[in-house]
Protein backbone atom coordinates (compact mmCIF):
# COMPACT_ATOMS: atom_id res chain seq x y z
CA UNK A 1 0.00 0.00 0.00
CA UNK A 2 1.23 3.53 -0.79
CA UNK A 3 2.26 5.69 2.15
CA UNK A 4 0.62 8.93 3.20
CA UNK A 5 2.88 11.89 3.79
CA UNK A 6 3.08 12.87 7.46
CA UNK A 7 0.99 15.78 8.70
CA UNK A 8 3.97 17.22 10.55
CA UNK A 9 5.11 20.75 9.74
CA UNK A 10 8.90 20.44 9.41
CA UNK A 11 11.25 23.38 9.74
CA UNK A 12 13.23 23.44 6.50
CA UNK A 13 15.91 25.61 4.98
CA UNK A 14 14.63 28.74 3.25
CA UNK A 15 14.99 28.74 -0.53
CA UNK A 16 14.93 31.73 -2.89
CA UNK A 17 15.97 31.31 -6.53
CA UNK A 18 14.56 32.50 -9.84
CA UNK A 19 12.39 29.40 -10.11
CA UNK A 20 11.86 28.24 -6.49
CA UNK A 21 10.81 29.73 -3.17
CA UNK A 22 10.35 28.02 0.17
CA UNK A 23 9.44 30.55 2.86
CA UNK A 24 7.65 28.40 5.47
CA UNK A 25 7.79 25.06 7.18
CA UNK A 26 6.68 22.16 4.93
CA UNK A 27 3.86 21.26 5.02
CA UNK A 28 2.64 24.71 5.97
CA UNK A 29 1.15 24.73 9.47
CA UNK A 30 -1.85 26.79 8.39
CA UNK A 31 -2.58 24.36 5.57
CA UNK A 32 -3.04 21.35 7.83
CA UNK A 33 -6.64 22.29 8.65
CA UNK A 34 -7.50 21.94 4.97
CA UNK A 35 -5.73 18.58 4.85
CA UNK A 36 -7.71 17.44 7.89
CA UNK A 37 -10.99 18.40 6.22
CA UNK A 38 -10.05 16.51 3.07
CA UNK A 39 -9.14 13.43 5.09
CA UNK A 40 -12.38 13.68 7.03
CA UNK A 41 -14.67 13.90 4.00
CA UNK A 42 -12.77 11.98 1.30
CA UNK A 43 -11.89 8.28 1.21
CA UNK A 44 -8.47 7.24 2.52
CA UNK A 45 -7.41 6.45 -1.05
CA UNK A 46 -7.20 10.20 -1.71
CA UNK A 47 -4.50 10.79 0.91
CA UNK A 48 -1.46 9.58 -1.00
CA UNK A 49 -0.04 12.77 -2.49
CA UNK A 50 2.48 15.20 -0.97
CA UNK A 51 0.92 17.82 1.31
CA UNK A 52 1.23 20.84 -0.96
CA UNK A 53 -2.02 22.76 -1.28
CA UNK A 54 -2.01 24.10 -4.80
CA UNK A 55 -3.30 27.65 -5.13
CA UNK A 56 -2.34 28.36 -8.72
CA UNK A 57 -0.06 27.20 -11.49
CA UNK A 58 1.88 29.19 -14.06
CA UNK A 59 3.88 27.45 -16.77
CA UNK A 60 6.19 25.01 -14.98
CA UNK A 61 5.62 26.46 -11.49
CA UNK A 62 3.13 25.63 -8.75
CA UNK A 63 2.32 28.15 -6.01
CA UNK A 64 0.58 27.85 -2.66
CA UNK A 65 -1.02 30.87 -0.96
CA UNK A 66 1.63 30.96 1.75
CA UNK A 67 4.48 32.31 -0.37
CA UNK A 68 5.99 29.04 -1.61
CA UNK A 69 6.82 28.22 -5.23
CA UNK A 70 7.88 24.91 -6.75
CA UNK A 71 9.41 23.78 -10.02
CA UNK A 72 6.87 21.19 -11.10
CA UNK A 73 8.22 17.82 -12.19
CA UNK A 74 4.73 16.26 -12.09
CA UNK A 75 2.67 18.06 -14.75
CA UNK A 76 -0.29 17.19 -12.52
CA UNK A 77 0.36 13.51 -13.36
CA UNK A 78 1.33 14.11 -17.00
CA UNK A 79 -1.59 16.40 -17.85
CA UNK A 80 -0.27 19.95 -18.24
CA UNK A 81 1.92 19.48 -21.31
CA UNK A 82 1.32 23.08 -22.42
CA UNK A 83 1.98 24.37 -18.92
CA UNK A 84 -0.17 25.27 -15.95
CA UNK A 85 -2.64 28.09 -16.48
CA UNK A 86 -1.82 28.37 -20.18
CA UNK A 87 -3.21 31.71 -21.36
CA UNK A 88 -4.38 30.40 -24.74
CA UNK A 89 -6.28 27.56 -23.08
CA UNK A 90 -7.77 29.86 -20.44
CA UNK A 91 -8.99 32.25 -23.13
CA UNK A 92 -10.54 29.42 -25.16
CA UNK A 93 -12.34 28.10 -22.08
CA UNK A 94 -13.62 31.53 -21.06
CA UNK A 95 -14.71 32.44 -24.59
CA UNK A 96 -16.67 29.20 -24.86
CA UNK A 97 -18.25 29.71 -21.43
CA UNK A 98 -19.28 33.24 -22.38
CA UNK A 99 -21.29 31.82 -25.27
CA UNK A 100 -23.53 30.21 -22.69
CA UNK A 101 -23.19 26.61 -23.91
CA UNK A 102 -21.66 24.51 -21.15
CA UNK A 103 -23.15 21.18 -22.21
CA UNK A 104 -24.83 19.76 -25.29
CA UNK A 105 -24.80 15.94 -24.86
CA UNK A 106 -24.34 14.36 -28.33
CA UNK A 107 -26.19 17.08 -30.18
CA UNK A 108 -23.91 18.47 -32.89
CA UNK A 109 -21.65 21.39 -32.05
CA UNK A 110 -19.12 23.36 -34.06
CA UNK A 111 -16.42 23.12 -31.39
CA UNK A 112 -16.71 19.33 -31.31
CA UNK A 113 -16.49 19.21 -35.10
CA UNK A 114 -13.38 21.40 -34.99
CA UNK A 115 -11.71 19.16 -32.42
CA UNK A 116 -12.40 15.77 -33.99
CA UNK A 117 -11.32 17.09 -37.39
CA UNK A 118 -8.11 18.43 -35.86
CA UNK A 119 -7.36 15.12 -34.14
CA UNK A 120 -8.06 13.17 -37.32
CA UNK A 121 -5.76 15.42 -39.35
CA UNK A 122 -2.79 15.18 -36.99
CA UNK A 123 -3.00 11.38 -36.64
CA UNK A 124 -1.22 9.07 -39.10
CA UNK A 125 -3.28 6.93 -41.46
CA UNK A 126 -5.44 4.91 -40.79
CA UNK A 127 -6.34 6.60 -37.46
CA UNK A 128 -9.10 8.77 -38.84
CA UNK A 129 -12.26 8.54 -36.72
CA UNK A 130 -12.50 10.04 -33.25
CA UNK A 131 -14.78 9.25 -30.29
CA UNK A 132 -14.52 11.77 -27.46
CA UNK A 133 -14.92 10.71 -23.84
CA UNK A 134 -13.95 12.05 -20.42
CA UNK A 135 -11.34 9.82 -18.73
CA UNK A 136 -8.53 7.53 -19.77
CA UNK A 137 -10.23 4.46 -18.30
CA UNK A 138 -13.24 5.08 -20.52
CA UNK A 139 -11.02 4.96 -23.59
CA UNK A 140 -9.40 1.63 -22.70
CA UNK A 141 -12.81 0.14 -21.86
CA UNK A 142 -14.10 1.37 -25.21
CA UNK A 143 -11.07 -0.10 -26.99
CA UNK A 144 -11.73 -3.49 -25.40
CA UNK A 145 -15.36 -3.29 -26.52
CA UNK A 146 -14.35 -2.44 -30.08
CA UNK A 147 -11.76 -5.22 -30.21
CA UNK A 148 -14.23 -7.85 -29.11
CA UNK A 149 -16.93 -6.56 -31.40
CA UNK A 150 -14.50 -6.64 -34.31
CA UNK A 151 -13.29 -10.13 -33.39
CA UNK A 152 -16.79 -11.59 -33.14
CA UNK A 153 -17.76 -10.04 -36.44
CA UNK A 154 -14.63 -11.43 -38.11
CA UNK A 155 -14.61 -14.96 -36.68
CA UNK A 156 -17.44 -15.57 -34.24
CA UNK A 157 -17.57 -15.84 -30.46
CA UNK A 158 -14.19 -17.55 -30.05
CA UNK A 159 -12.25 -14.50 -31.23
CA UNK A 160 -12.71 -12.41 -28.08
CA UNK A 161 -9.44 -12.75 -26.17
CA UNK A 162 -7.72 -9.55 -25.06
CA UNK A 163 -3.96 -9.65 -24.45
CA UNK A 164 -2.35 -7.04 -22.21
CA UNK A 165 0.93 -6.95 -20.30
CA UNK A 166 2.07 -7.48 -16.75
CA UNK A 167 2.60 -4.17 -14.89
CA UNK A 168 0.42 -2.28 -17.39
CA UNK A 169 -2.03 0.27 -15.99
CA UNK A 170 -5.17 1.03 -18.00
CA UNK A 171 -7.40 2.70 -15.41
CA UNK A 172 -9.44 1.80 -12.33
CA UNK A 173 -12.85 0.85 -13.70
CA UNK A 174 -13.67 -2.87 -13.78
CA UNK A 175 -12.77 -3.66 -17.38
CA UNK A 176 -9.69 -1.44 -17.28
CA UNK A 177 -8.44 -3.11 -14.10
CA UNK A 178 -9.06 -6.59 -15.51
CA UNK A 179 -6.94 -5.57 -18.47
CA UNK A 180 -4.31 -4.12 -16.15
CA UNK A 181 -1.20 -5.97 -15.12
CA UNK A 182 -1.47 -5.82 -11.33
CA UNK A 183 -3.05 -8.96 -9.80
CA UNK A 184 -3.49 -7.23 -6.44
CA UNK A 185 -5.37 -4.30 -7.97
CA UNK A 186 -8.09 -6.63 -9.29
CA UNK A 187 -8.53 -8.96 -6.34
CA UNK A 188 -11.82 -7.19 -5.54
CA UNK A 189 -13.33 -8.31 -8.85
CA UNK A 190 -13.10 -12.04 -7.92
CA UNK A 191 -14.84 -13.26 -11.09
CA UNK A 192 -12.22 -12.22 -13.59
CA UNK A 193 -12.86 -12.42 -17.32
CA UNK A 194 -11.27 -15.71 -18.41
CA UNK A 195 -10.57 -14.28 -21.86
CA UNK A 196 -8.40 -11.40 -20.65
CA UNK A 197 -4.78 -12.49 -20.38
CA UNK A 198 -1.54 -10.81 -19.33
CA UNK A 199 1.93 -11.71 -20.59
CA UNK A 200 5.31 -10.31 -19.50
CA UNK A 201 6.20 -6.90 -20.90
CA UNK A 202 9.73 -6.83 -22.37
CA UNK A 203 11.11 -5.18 -19.23
CA UNK A 204 14.90 -4.97 -19.25
CA UNK A 205 15.09 -4.63 -15.46
CA UNK A 206 13.17 -7.86 -14.93
CA UNK A 207 14.20 -10.03 -17.86
CA UNK A 208 17.57 -10.61 -19.51
CA UNK A 209 15.84 -11.57 -22.76
CA UNK A 210 14.45 -8.01 -22.97
CA UNK A 211 17.70 -6.19 -22.23
CA UNK A 212 18.93 -4.59 -25.45
CA UNK A 213 22.29 -3.74 -23.87
CA UNK A 214 23.26 -7.41 -23.69
CA UNK A 215 25.37 -8.86 -26.47
CA UNK A 216 23.07 -11.87 -26.79
CA UNK A 217 19.89 -9.78 -27.15
CA UNK A 218 17.87 -10.28 -30.33
CA UNK A 219 14.42 -9.12 -31.40
CA UNK A 220 13.61 -12.66 -32.49
CA UNK A 221 14.37 -14.09 -29.04
CA UNK A 222 12.48 -11.29 -27.35
CA UNK A 223 9.36 -11.82 -29.45
CA UNK A 224 9.68 -15.58 -29.09
CA UNK A 225 9.12 -15.04 -25.35
CA UNK A 226 5.83 -13.32 -26.17
CA UNK A 227 4.78 -16.27 -28.33
CA UNK A 228 5.98 -18.72 -25.65
CA UNK A 229 3.83 -17.02 -23.02
CA UNK A 230 0.77 -17.17 -25.26
CA UNK A 231 1.38 -20.87 -25.80
CA UNK A 232 1.84 -21.49 -22.06
CA UNK A 233 -1.63 -20.06 -21.48
CA UNK A 234 -3.11 -22.15 -24.33
CA UNK A 235 -3.92 -19.05 -26.36
CA UNK A 236 -4.31 -19.53 -30.09
CA UNK A 237 -3.59 -16.41 -32.17
CA UNK A 238 -6.83 -16.92 -34.12
CA UNK A 239 -8.77 -16.43 -30.86
CA UNK A 240 -7.24 -13.04 -30.05
CA UNK A 241 -9.39 -9.99 -30.76
CA UNK A 242 -7.00 -7.33 -29.52
CA UNK A 243 -3.59 -6.68 -28.00
CA UNK A 244 -3.30 -3.55 -25.84
CA UNK A 245 0.01 -2.43 -24.33
CA UNK A 246 0.79 0.89 -22.73
CA UNK A 247 3.09 2.54 -25.25
CA UNK A 248 5.51 2.92 -22.38
CA UNK A 249 4.73 1.40 -19.02
CA UNK A 250 3.78 4.10 -16.56
CA UNK A 251 5.36 2.40 -13.58
CA UNK A 252 8.70 1.97 -15.35
CA UNK A 253 8.63 4.55 -18.16
CA UNK A 254 10.01 1.80 -20.36
CA UNK A 255 9.27 1.47 -24.04
CA UNK A 256 9.40 -1.94 -25.70
CA UNK A 257 12.31 -2.66 -28.03
CA UNK A 258 11.52 -1.24 -31.46
CA UNK A 259 12.05 -4.63 -33.10
CA UNK A 260 9.60 -6.22 -30.67
CA UNK A 261 6.96 -3.60 -31.51
CA UNK A 262 7.46 -4.13 -35.24
CA UNK A 263 7.04 -7.88 -34.82
CA UNK A 264 3.93 -7.28 -32.71
CA UNK A 265 2.42 -5.24 -35.53
CA UNK A 266 3.26 -7.98 -38.03
CA UNK A 267 1.75 -10.63 -35.74
CA UNK A 268 -1.48 -8.63 -35.45
CA UNK A 269 -1.68 -8.15 -39.21
CA UNK A 270 -1.11 -11.86 -39.84
CA UNK A 271 -3.87 -12.97 -37.46
CA UNK A 272 -6.37 -10.12 -37.97
CA UNK A 273 -5.89 -8.81 -34.44
CA UNK A 274 -6.47 -5.18 -33.52
CA UNK A 275 -3.41 -3.50 -32.05
CA UNK A 276 -4.27 -0.83 -29.47
CA UNK A 277 -1.79 1.54 -27.89
CA UNK A 278 -2.79 3.08 -24.57
CA UNK A 279 -1.32 6.57 -24.97
CA UNK A 280 -3.30 8.18 -22.16
CA UNK A 281 -0.14 9.47 -20.46
CA UNK A 282 2.20 9.08 -23.43
CA UNK A 283 0.70 11.37 -26.06
CA UNK A 284 0.79 14.98 -27.19
CA UNK A 285 4.53 15.54 -27.23
CA UNK A 286 5.37 14.00 -23.88
CA UNK A 287 8.11 11.69 -25.18
CA UNK A 288 9.45 13.92 -27.94
CA UNK A 289 7.00 12.71 -30.58
CA UNK A 290 3.35 13.67 -30.98
CA UNK A 291 2.46 10.08 -30.03
CA UNK A 292 4.92 7.78 -28.31
CA UNK A 293 4.10 4.88 -30.66
CA UNK A 294 5.88 6.88 -33.36
CA UNK A 295 9.18 5.84 -31.76
CA UNK A 296 8.39 2.35 -33.05
CA UNK A 297 7.78 3.33 -36.67
CA UNK A 298 4.40 1.57 -36.67
CA UNK A 299 0.77 2.65 -36.38
CA UNK A 300 -1.86 0.91 -34.23
CA UNK A 301 -5.46 0.27 -35.23
CA UNK A 302 -6.73 2.15 -32.18
CA UNK A 303 -5.08 4.70 -29.91
CA UNK A 304 -6.38 5.75 -26.48
CA UNK A 305 -5.70 9.38 -25.53
CA UNK A 306 -6.25 11.52 -22.45
CA UNK A 307 -4.39 13.65 -19.90
CA UNK A 308 -2.19 15.88 -22.11
CA UNK A 309 -4.91 16.18 -24.76
CA UNK A 310 -6.21 19.30 -22.96
CA UNK A 311 -3.38 20.20 -20.58
CA UNK A 312 -6.22 21.02 -18.21
CA UNK A 313 -9.81 19.77 -18.24
CA UNK A 314 -11.16 16.18 -18.31
CA UNK A 315 -11.40 14.93 -21.89
CA UNK A 316 -10.17 11.78 -23.60
CA UNK A 317 -10.42 10.22 -27.03
CA UNK A 318 -10.45 6.89 -28.84
CA UNK A 319 -9.03 7.31 -32.34
CA UNK A 320 -9.07 4.45 -34.77
CA UNK A 321 -9.61 2.89 -38.17
CA UNK A 322 -12.87 3.87 -39.82
CA UNK A 323 -14.13 0.30 -40.16
CA UNK A 324 -13.49 -0.32 -36.45
CA UNK A 325 -14.92 2.94 -35.16
CA UNK A 326 -18.07 2.48 -37.26
CA UNK A 327 -18.94 -0.96 -35.86
CA UNK A 328 -21.83 0.50 -33.86
CA UNK A 329 -24.84 2.27 -35.29
CA UNK A 330 -26.50 5.57 -34.31
CA UNK A 331 -26.87 6.01 -30.53
CA UNK A 332 -25.19 2.64 -29.80
CA UNK A 333 -21.81 4.07 -28.71
CA UNK A 334 -22.20 7.49 -27.10
CA UNK A 335 -21.44 9.21 -23.80
CA UNK A 336 -23.24 11.91 -21.82
CA UNK A 337 -20.29 14.28 -21.76
CA UNK A 338 -18.74 13.38 -25.10
CA UNK A 339 -16.95 16.43 -26.46
CA UNK A 340 -18.18 18.76 -23.72
CA UNK A 341 -17.86 22.19 -25.35
CA UNK A 342 -15.69 23.70 -22.59
CA UNK A 343 -13.33 20.73 -22.58
CA UNK A 344 -13.29 20.57 -26.37
CA UNK A 345 -12.31 24.24 -26.55
CA UNK A 346 -9.47 23.55 -24.10
CA UNK A 347 -8.26 20.58 -26.14
CA UNK A 348 -8.29 22.46 -29.42
CA UNK A 349 -6.39 25.41 -27.95
CA UNK A 350 -3.91 23.02 -26.33
CA UNK A 351 -3.17 21.11 -29.53
CA UNK A 352 -2.70 24.32 -31.46
CA UNK A 353 -0.37 25.63 -28.76
CA UNK A 354 1.74 22.45 -28.80
CA UNK A 355 2.36 22.79 -32.54
CA UNK A 356 2.66 26.57 -32.73
CA UNK A 357 5.19 26.78 -29.88
CA UNK A 358 7.33 23.78 -30.81
CA UNK A 359 6.66 21.83 -27.62
CA UNK A 360 7.34 18.47 -29.25
CA UNK A 361 10.75 19.69 -30.32
CA UNK A 362 11.37 21.18 -26.86
CA UNK A 363 10.50 17.85 -25.26
CA UNK A 364 12.89 16.05 -27.59
CA UNK A 365 15.73 18.55 -27.01
CA UNK A 366 15.38 18.70 -23.21
CA UNK A 367 14.99 14.94 -23.11
CA UNK A 368 18.64 14.68 -24.14
CA UNK A 369 19.59 16.75 -21.09
CA UNK A 370 17.52 14.44 -18.88
CA UNK A 371 19.15 11.41 -20.45
CA UNK A 372 22.65 12.73 -19.78
CA UNK A 373 22.00 14.08 -16.28
CA UNK A 374 19.90 11.18 -15.00
CA UNK A 375 22.29 8.72 -16.59
CA UNK A 376 25.07 10.30 -14.57
CA UNK A 377 22.95 9.93 -11.41
CA UNK A 378 22.45 6.24 -12.14
CA UNK A 379 26.24 5.84 -12.33
CA UNK A 380 26.70 7.91 -9.16
CA UNK A 381 24.21 5.78 -7.20
CA UNK A 382 24.62 2.32 -8.80
CA UNK A 383 23.43 0.52 -5.67
CA UNK A 384 20.29 2.60 -5.31
CA UNK A 385 18.92 3.28 -8.80
CA UNK A 386 17.98 -0.08 -10.26
CA UNK A 387 16.42 1.16 -13.48
CA UNK A 388 16.37 4.34 -15.55
CA UNK A 389 14.28 4.66 -18.69
CA UNK A 390 12.56 7.44 -20.56
CA UNK A 391 12.22 9.61 -23.65
CA UNK A 392 11.65 13.30 -24.10
CA UNK A 393 10.26 14.79 -20.89
CA UNK A 394 9.17 11.61 -19.15
CA UNK A 395 11.69 9.55 -17.16
CA UNK A 396 11.38 6.95 -14.46
CA UNK A 397 13.96 6.06 -11.82
CA UNK A 398 13.31 2.88 -9.86
CA UNK A 399 14.94 2.97 -6.43
CA UNK A 400 16.15 -0.29 -4.90
CA UNK A 401 17.63 -1.48 -1.64
CA UNK A 402 21.38 -1.04 -1.85
CA UNK A 403 23.07 -3.59 -4.07
CA UNK A 404 19.88 -5.58 -4.81
CA UNK A 405 16.97 -5.63 -7.23
CA UNK A 406 14.49 -5.35 -4.35
CA UNK A 407 12.55 -2.12 -4.80
CA UNK A 408 12.73 0.44 -2.00
CA UNK A 409 9.48 2.44 -1.64
CA UNK A 410 10.69 4.03 1.61
CA UNK A 411 13.72 5.56 -0.08
CA UNK A 412 11.64 6.85 -3.00
CA UNK A 413 9.14 8.33 -0.54
CA UNK A 414 11.90 10.13 1.39
CA UNK A 415 13.47 11.51 -1.80
CA UNK A 416 10.08 12.87 -2.88
CA UNK A 417 9.50 14.53 0.52
CA UNK A 418 12.97 16.09 0.64
CA UNK A 419 12.63 17.37 -2.94
CA UNK A 420 9.38 19.11 -2.05
CA UNK A 421 10.99 20.71 1.00
CA UNK A 422 13.59 22.15 -1.40
CA UNK A 423 11.06 23.52 -3.90
CA UNK A 424 10.87 20.66 -6.41
CA UNK A 425 7.47 19.02 -6.83
CA UNK A 426 6.92 15.36 -7.68
CA UNK A 427 3.78 13.28 -7.37
CA UNK A 428 4.06 10.27 -5.08
CA UNK A 429 6.21 7.38 -6.33
CA UNK A 430 4.35 5.01 -8.67
CA UNK A 431 4.54 1.44 -9.92
CA UNK A 432 5.07 -0.57 -6.76
CA UNK A 433 5.86 2.66 -4.94
CA UNK A 434 9.55 2.95 -5.81
CA UNK A 435 9.50 4.77 -9.17
CA UNK A 436 10.01 8.54 -9.17
CA UNK A 437 8.91 10.09 -12.44
CA UNK A 438 10.54 13.18 -13.90
CA UNK A 439 7.86 14.71 -16.13
CA UNK A 440 7.76 18.52 -16.13
CA UNK A 441 5.46 20.52 -18.41
CA UNK A 442 6.80 20.67 -21.94
CA UNK A 443 7.12 24.46 -21.64
CA UNK A 444 9.91 24.19 -19.07
CA UNK A 445 13.12 26.02 -19.90
CA UNK A 446 16.56 24.42 -19.96
CA UNK A 447 17.60 26.62 -17.05
CA UNK A 448 14.70 25.51 -14.86
CA UNK A 449 15.09 21.87 -15.88
CA UNK A 450 18.76 21.86 -14.91
CA UNK A 451 17.97 23.55 -11.60
CA UNK A 452 15.31 20.94 -10.86
CA UNK A 453 17.65 18.08 -11.68
CA UNK A 454 20.31 19.54 -9.38
CA UNK A 455 17.76 19.74 -6.55
CA UNK A 456 16.76 16.14 -7.24
CA UNK A 457 20.39 15.09 -6.89
CA UNK A 458 20.66 16.97 -3.58
CA UNK A 459 17.56 15.19 -2.30
CA UNK A 460 18.96 11.77 -3.22
CA UNK A 461 22.23 12.63 -1.46
CA UNK A 462 20.35 13.56 1.70
CA UNK A 463 18.02 10.57 1.58
CA UNK A 464 20.81 8.02 1.33
CA UNK A 465 22.99 9.84 3.85
CA UNK A 466 25.73 11.17 1.61
CA UNK A 467 25.45 14.63 3.21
Amino acid sequence: MAKSFEMIARKVKKVETKHRRIATEIPVMESLETIKRLRKYEPRSMSGQPLVIWDRGEGFNIYDKYGNKWIDFSSGVLVTNSGHGNEDIKKAVMDQAEKGMLHNYCFPSEIRADLVEKLSRICPHPLKKVFLLTTGAETTECAIKLCRTYGRKAAGDKKIKIITFEDDFHGRTMGAQMAGGSPKAKEWIVNLDKDMHQVPFPNAFKYEWADETREDYSDDKCFDMFLHNLKEQNIEPEDIAGIMPETFQGGWVQLMPVGFAVKLREFCDKHDILLVFDEVQAGFGRSGELFSFQHYGIVPDIVCCGKGITSSLPLSAVIGREDVMDLYGPNEMTSTHTGNPICAAAALANINYIFEHGLIENSRKLGLICEEYLGRLKKKYPGYIGSLHGKGLVWGLVFVKKGTKEIDPDLAHDITRISIEKGLLFFAPVGSGATIKVCPPLVITEEALREGLEVFEEAIDEAIGLV
